[in-house]
């Protein structure tokens, strides 16, 4: 063989040699991104609570960018990352970052509340002919469900699921008959599903054996802006009427319009524009709001953050929400409960919070997450 061919040769095998490992290097390269999928459920040992037991954190992933965690204890919502107008994600819920700080004085957890949310007057009822006592934890009254109720226990998870544009956790808890007071073993559940569509939704659902109450919804403290006071936030709830409650927070059992108020915001309101207008009675926004019908899907709520773009409409088959502006934390967050009317066990003019055996309660709550 020739000079000439002999380097004709080896010029073919350098050139055959150099396209395979080119194409072997943009196979390691690139596969890895195809390979990686995403992973929409996934969980983890988030600690143990003063009891000793077991605290997993979920967490739920769309394919937009979002996430959602979630803590068996209290089954609160630790954090939601949501995106701005220019697509930059931040958590906006008031969290904690150990369990110990959540059942040690954090005042903003994002927590499903009950048996019976919001006040119990007298810390009792009676219920076919029976009187109930229960703990009395808000001077003569009870709220949240007693001094233990479902936000300071540890839940199980009952299962996770994904589909190709959601995913979902349920958890359960089971409160004892009698537990604070209560009457019946109440099995309950709550699935939290993250959708494609920048939805967040909360179902709920009680079982009991014997007669008794519930009312339940989860007291998420949103900050839309990710830090910062809420006052500017514009918020829009559809209601033209509330139930009006006395100088202990208790619910009079009256139902009175709001036009007029400063809790009118049937049209989008700055929040802070009308807050000084409640006191000296309160110091903020804290007031139950009437939606209609219950069970049946409807708007709730709108608030809107104009920095940075972030919107949050609330969707409930609930009769009623809640607006509370953090008044204890300066208001540095807005909750909008959805839930029945507060102590409606005593004022027969309110949808009915008692819940029997072969009737289950169930519940919806929807958030969608938007930017504009």
């Amino acid at each position: 063989m020739s000079d000439k061919l002999k380097i004709m040769n080896l010029v073919r095998q350098i050139n055959f040699w150099r396209l395979a490992i080119v194409a072997l290097l943009a196979l390691v390269l690139i596969q890895p991104l195809h390979a990686q999928a995403l992973i929409r459920v996934e969980q983890v040992n988030f600690g143990k609570a003063q009891d000793g037991s077991n605290v997993k954190l979920i967490t739920l992933r769309n394919a937009p960018g979002m996430s959602v965690q979630i803590i068996t204890y209290g089954a609160i919502i630790k954090e939601l990352w949501a995106p701005d107008r220019n697509g930059n994600f931040t958590n906006i819920l008031l969290t904690a970052g150990t369990v110990q700080q959540f059942q040690h004085g954090f005042n903003g957890a994002a927590a499903v509340t009950g048996r019976v949310v919001n006040r119990i007057r007298g810390a009792q009822f009676e219920l076919d002919g029976t009187t109930y006592k229960l703990d009395a934890n808000s001077g003569k009254n009870t709220i949240h469900g007693g001094r233990k109720g479902f936000a300071q226990s540890v839940w199980t998870v009952a299962g996770t699921s994904s589909t190709t544009n959601s995913s979902s956790v349920t958890l359960t808890y089971l409160s004892k008959d009698g537990e604070e007071g209560f009457p019946g073993n109440l099995n309950n559940s709550v699935t939290y599903s993250l959708t494609d569509n920048n939805e967040f939704q909360i179902e709920y659902e009680s079982e009991t054996d014997k007669p008794t109450i519930v009312n339940l919804t989860n007291h998420a403290y949103w900050n839309l802006a990710g830090g910062g006071s809420c006052l500017d936030n514009i918020l829009w709830i559809p209601s033209t009427s509330y139930t009006p409650a006395d100088t202990e927070s208790i619910t009079t059992g009256e139902i009175l319009p709001l036009k007029g108020t400063p809790m009118d915001f049937i049209q989008p309101t700055r929040i802070g524009d009308r807050i000084e207008q409640l006191k000296p009675q309160m110091s903020g926004y804290d007031h139950n709001y009437i939606l209609g019908e219950d069970h049946v899907m409807k708007l709730a709520a709108r608030l809107v953050e104009p920095k940075s773009g972030r919107i949050m409409e609330v969707r409930t088959t609930q009769p009623a929400v809640q607006l509370y502006t953090g008044n204890h934390l300066g208001h540095t967050a807005v909750c909008l409960e959805t839930q029945h009317y507060p102590d409606a066990i005593h004022h027969p003019n309110f949808p009915s919070i008692v819940v029997r055996p072969g009737a289950p309660l169930k519940e919806t709550t929807v958030f969608t997450f938007l930017a504009k």
